[in-house]
């Protein structure tokens, strides 16, 4: 399986977000950089950002991001340690969710997530005031999925006069969520992956096939599995529409007509055919669907 990566159109959708929002611009490179390569994602975009969002610490520790990029790190997950050190060595601003945590992280002036409905790490609204003033907290965020949220952010840090952000992908086109900066992560990813395999072997269908007995007149094996992340759903073609058949651990069954032949391509990702798309036949996310199949796959990059 093969992403091809360009990261021209990750450069173009961060343009887009800066220009629209006219904020800071914190674009979210965890788990890899949604399996697309934190790397080579974050050196084609540093100059267009104004700092980079980690989970953990240690994915960007285990890259040397803020130095390599030469922009700020801020961790979203809980603290991995007590020692301010271990972060502004780093260079890297840790969350707090506690007075407790504030206060052990001060000296790496910690920003703090306040919880507004995602209920895990993050400091309850009564709360907030004390964690602020204990760990002299130059930051305050949240995990907003609804307006309703940022309005509480807003309630929560009445006369702070912190930075303060939102928004990710889901609440970017919504003008009371662009505060002052927004964590693009999808939005920044779409359109950018192009993921497929080719086709290894073609059969005339002769009844009940594979394990679950499907049955199609004509269809091919790709070298893709459910150990790659793969599920049944939808498939391109030679630019046309197909189905997955049936997805094993390490090979697949896809539907063919009488033009197709071995060695051809069988886009999984891309060409039109979107994360949204398969997130509804998966029922999953979309964010999902890019992570899994990109983090499997060997990546080429165009830029």
């Amino acid at each position: 399986m093969i992403a091809e990566i360009d990261l021209r159109i990750v450069r173009n959708n961060v343009e887009v977000i800066r220009k629209t929002t006219g904020v800071s611009v914190l674009p979210v490179v965890k788990a890899d950089a949604y399996g697309l390569g934190i790397r080579r994602v974050s050196e084609a975009i540093a100059d267009l950002a104004d700092g980079f969002c980690v989970f953990s610490a240690s994915e960007a520790v285990a890259v040397n991001l803020a130095r390599r990029t030469n922009r700020r790190v801020l961790a979203l997950g809980p603290p991995e340690s007590n020692d301010p050190t271990d972060y502004i060595t780093h260079r890297i601003t840790p969350t707090v969710c506690n007075h407790q945590q504030a206060r052990q992280l001060r000296r790496a002036q910690p920003a703090l997530c306040v919880d507004t409905g995602m209920q895990r790490f993050s400091c309850p609204p009564e709360d907030c005031r004390e964690a602020l003033t204990a760990g002299d907290c130059r930051e305050v965020f949240t995990h907003a999925v609804e307006i309703g949220q940022v309005e509480q952010l807003m309630d929560v840090t009445s006369g702070c006069d912190r930075p303060r952000h939102a928004a990710a992908s889901g609440l970017l086109h919504e003008a009371l969520a662009v505060l002052d900066a927004v964590r693009p992560g999808l939005a920044m990813y779409k359109g950018a992956a192009n993921i497929s395999a080719r086709i290894v072997e073609i059969r005339q269908s002769r009844g009940p096939a594979g394990y679950s007995g499907f049955t199609a007149e004509r269809h091919g094996i790709i070298l893709v599995g459910y150990s790659h992340g793969l599920r049944r759903g939808p498939c391109l073609i030679n630019g046309r529409k197909s189905r997955l058949l049936e997805v094993g651990m390490q090979t697949a069954f896809v539907e063919l007509d009488a033009e197709d032949r071995v060695g051809d391509r069988v886009v999984l990702l891309g060409d039109g055919l979107t994360e949204a798309d398969l997130a509804q036949n998966w029922n999953c996310g979309p964010h999902e669907v890019l992570t899994a199949l990109s983090s499997a796959a060997t990546r080429r990059y165009l830029q």
